[in-house]
């Protein structure tokens, strides 16, 4: 964290640090490896967006979160099994699951349910600090991690990924803007998420993803976070080249999450 770090993410990584530190009372960190050498393998997140690309269709990260400290309850009726297989039934690529209790009413065992309820591949959405949480996160069936650069300085964005990457897991590296790409760019990651929500006023612009498109090799996959709310948006993005999409809150407002999908990207 710096000086030009957001309040409402200083206050979540201070809560990180503070459950870090009881979890691993309650459960070792040699445990946690143990059960997450008892997992199956990764079933490959970034293989799974390449494999939507390479055939010319938009790969979608299909996000099941109940809540956030934005937006409150967006979903009352939340049951992940289900919500992931509509998902995987409309063309989702991957899933990505919120596991963080205090801001997003997240749990670990929505990843698990939702994990065990398709055969796609899944990403931990939370605020990962600590190589702790990573292990935890392949300990519940983690495919990939997200990695969020403004919560995170360089020792630990390499640190992090590097045990990422010793689980078998891929990593999804955010960011906001043209310093933190800049930082993202020095890690050997395929995939660089760009979210167009201003951290501090919780503003999106999709203008964020195109001020940022063109400082990005062409050998990595930028994923579009936030803002994409219609076909008008998804076109946009396409038009830039853009192909890969995190797509949560459209989806969680809808009768049948998976149908909108389908919906939103033409599937």
């Amino acid at each position: 964290m710096n000086a030009s770090t957001p309040d409402i993410l200083i206050k979540i990584l201070n809560r990180k640090i503070e459950e870090v530190q009881e979890r691993s009372l309650n459960v070792p960190l040699e445990v946690l490896y143990q059960q997450a050498e008892a997992q199956d393998a990764p079933r490959g997140f970034v293989k799974a967006i390449e494999a939507k690309l390479r055939v010319g269709l938009p790969a979608v990260i299909a996000e099941i979160k109940k809540a956030s400290p934005s937006k409150g309850i967006m979903r009352p009726d939340f049951h992940p099994a289900d919500i992931a297989r509509s998902y995987a039934n409309h063309g989702a690529a991957c899933l990505s699951v919120l596991t963080d209790r205090d801001f997003f009413q997240g749990a670990e065992t929505y990843l698990e349910e939702a994990r065990a309820a398709t055969k796609l591949p899944v990403i931990r959405k939370d605020f990962i600090i600590d190589v702790y949480q990573v292990a935890e996160a392949r300990a519940i069936g983690a495919d990939c991690i997200l990695l969020i650069v403004a919560a995170l300085d360089d020792e630990a964005l390499e640190t992090l990924s590097e045990a990422a990457h010793a689980f078998g897991m891929d990593v999804l590296v955010e960011v906001h803007d043209r310093l933190e790409l800049e930082r993202a760019l020095r890690l050997d990651l395929r995939l660089i998420g760009i979210n167009n929500r201003n951290l501090r006023t919780f503003d999106v612009h999709l203008d964020t993803t195109f001020d940022l498109l063109k400082a990005i090799p062409a050998d990595r996959i930028v994923v579009t976070e936030s803002g994409i709310l219609g076909p008008e948006d998804v076109a946009l993005m396409r038009v830039h080249e853009v192909h890969a999409f995190l797509v949560g809150e459209s989806f969680m407002r809808a009768a049948d999450p998976g149908a909108r999908l389908a919906e939103l990207f033409g599937f």
